[in-house]
């Protein structure tokens, strides 16, 4: 600490500061304001004010190096005591410190008072969510590693299970909190709403009432339950529906995007989604009855191969296309693209069941690209392989295992009772194949927003990478699935806690600027880890540029390489501030 002399006024000011290191520089801080050395000059008992405050300066040091400093001895032949827990983790006081800016503590406390069960409901969350995002396994393995952070965990693996169904009751009102509170604290940007999903599997035989089999995104042949989630501008979630395994991608879209927009308070949104989503029900719900001034709008992609005879020759017709800079394409151009408005129809589906017929008013983007091309034209030969082994080896097949390539197969058909393939004559769909080839390298995006740059709507559009990056999130880092828990509520309420912890994930890159992944920053926060090194004195031995910014961003000092447990104890409490 040193005695610091400037100039105020005219006049000379004294006040003690000390300095400090942070981010690699030097700063400074204010301890001790003395005032006026003029003032100072007309007290009789200190004859030289300047040397009697350096002095004082000088004796502060040496005090916070006294207390600051403690002599260990070290019998290099100590043996460890039996059952030491080994190193044990302050990096999760991070994940705690947003929790606690979410604000899930209050939730779940003043949810917990009218119920019977004595045990804490939010000390139960806390262990969950930490454990799902730094050391992610079953209910089992959270509880049995519990003792890997510094938090008091009273309560017993069954009443883990028994707070699960407590949980589950509790969902979705807690998502629309954990919503007001981001908005509050972080902002939140819900003009447009990304929408996807995806499914998880267990590993069960049979199926029941919510574990069904359906179209299984990594292929697996087990029963799995669907999750629809819609995602902010900023790639921050919102809410989150589970669905049986069995319900089609594009039913599950009104459901989730209906319960946002009405409890969500977003005003209109513009959703985005991919083309497995878009159907004229979905798209009819979004516009409302006013196709000239749409409730909603939507930007989706567009099957080309799907479209009607007029589509499919505007896309085919080279009149039009650019290059991405609107110039007419070069001879060896290997991106073209063009836009219209127009008018679709789309097939709705009335309350009595009956269909009819809609228009909307589109802008159409047609885009080719060569690497596109290469891409679909490499999936195509593998399809038309398949296609050529079940034309030639038809007994080795079934309906299962036929899918995709039985597109370009020509009389194909299947046992009723065993779904073997069966018949005679079988062989490739030549016209089928030659047009389709047509199409490889192109595909499209339809929207309802006439009048937004069509710049703005690809790059819109192209944010959807981020909610699927959030699922790779939810399944690879979080390892969601496959899934340890078998009653439905469980099951539900195990997702909600894998959603807590994304959207604590997504929270810490955005007050970061996404300057690093989720992967590197949970790797980041799991070194930040100490162990016992004599008589509540604890040594870290991990600090990084990462560390340093977490710490900033969310004011926790990780710098320090020994911390006494009492200390450890003030920086887990600070953490639990919500300011």
């Amino acid at each position: 600490m040193n005695l610091n002399v400037s100039t105020r006024n005219g006049r000379k000011y004294l006040y003690i500061e000390r300095g400090y290191r942070e981010g690699g520089k030097v700063k400074k801080e204010r301890i001790k304001t003395i005032g006026y050395l003029d003032t100072l000059e007309l007290d009789p008992s200190i004859s030289d004010p300047i040397a009697h405050f350096r002095e004082m300066a000088k004796q502060m040091t040496e005090r916070e190096r006294v207390e600051r400093s403690v002599t260990i001895k070290v019998n290099m032949g100590d043996e460890l005591a039996s059952g030491s827990p080994g190193t044990r983790n302050v990096g999760y006081a991070l994940l705690m410190k947003v929790y606690h800016q979410l604000e899930i503590d209050k939730f779940l406390k003043g949810r917990a008072q009218s119920q019977p069960f004595e045990f804490n409901t939010n000390s139960i969350m806390i262990m969950l969510v930490i454990s799902r995002i730094l050391d992610p396994g079953s209910k089992k393995r959270a509880y049995d590693n519990r003792m890997r952070y510094f938090e008091r965990f009273d309560f017993t693996l069954d009443d883990v299970y028994r707070a699960l169904g407590h949980f589950n009751t509790v969902a979705a009102d807690l998502q629309r909190h954990m919503h007001e509170n981001v908005r509050a604290k972080f902002g939140t940007d819900t003009s447009i709403i990304y929408y996807d999903v995806t499914n998880y599997y267990f590993e069960i035989r049979k199926p029941d009432d919510i574990r069904k089999y359906g179209m299984s995104k990594e292929k697996r042949k087990r029963p799995i339950v669907q999750m629809g989630l819609a995602m902010d501008k900023d790639g921050i979630p919102l809410h989150y529906e589970i669905f049986p395994g069995n319900k089609l991608d594009k039913e599950t879209f009104r459901s989730v995007i209906g319960n946002v927009r009405k409890t969500y308070d977003t005003g209109r949104v513009i959703a985005v989604a991919d083309m497995g989503i878009i159907t004229g029900d979905n798209i009819n719900y979004l516009v409302g009855h006013n196709a000239d001034e749409p409730l909603n709008g939507y930007i989706f992609s567009f099957s080309v191969r799907g479209g009607t005879k007029d589509f499919k020759d505007y896309v085919l017709d080279e009149s039009g296309y650019t290059d991405k800079n609107g110039k007419p394409l070069s001879a060896d151009f290997n991106y073209k693209i063009k836009v219209r408005n127009t008018p679709r129809q789309i097939e709705i589906t009335m309350q009595d069941g009956r269909k009819r017929k809609r228009t909307v008013h589109e802008k159409q983007i047609i885009f080719w690209s060569s690497k596109h091309f290469a891409k679909q034209r490499a999936e195509r030969m593998e399809v038309l392989s398949k296609a050529e082994s079940i034309v030639k080896n038809p007994s080795k097949y079934t309906k299962a295992t036929s899918y995709g390539a039985a597109a370009y197969v020509k009389n194909l058909k299947y046992d009723k009772n065993t779904g073997e393939v069966v018949g005679e004559n079988i062989f490739l769909d030549l016209d089928k194949i030659k047009e389709d080839e047509k199409y490889d390298g192109y595909y499209s995006i339809v929207t309802s927003e006439l009048y937004m740059e069509t710049n703005e709507i690809v790059s819109t559009y192209r944010g959807l990478w981020e909610i699927e990056e959030t699922f790779r999130i939810t399944k690879s880092d979080l390892q969601a699935r496959p899934v340890f828990v078998y009653d439905e509520s469980h099951i539900k309420a195990h997702f909600l806690s894998c959603f807590i912890s994304l959207m604590i994930l997504r929270i810490i890159q955005k007050k970061i600027s996404k300057l690093y992944s989720t992967e590197t920053i949970i790797e980041c926060l799991n070194k930040i880890e100490c162990i016992l090194e004599e008589s509540n004195i604890y040594l870290f031995g991990y600090r990084s540029e990462l560390s340093d910014l977490l710490g900033k961003a969310f004011g926790i000092d990780f710098t320090k390489k020994r911390l006494r447990l009492a200390d450890i104890k003030k920086l887990s409490a600070s953490a639990k501030s919500p300011l």
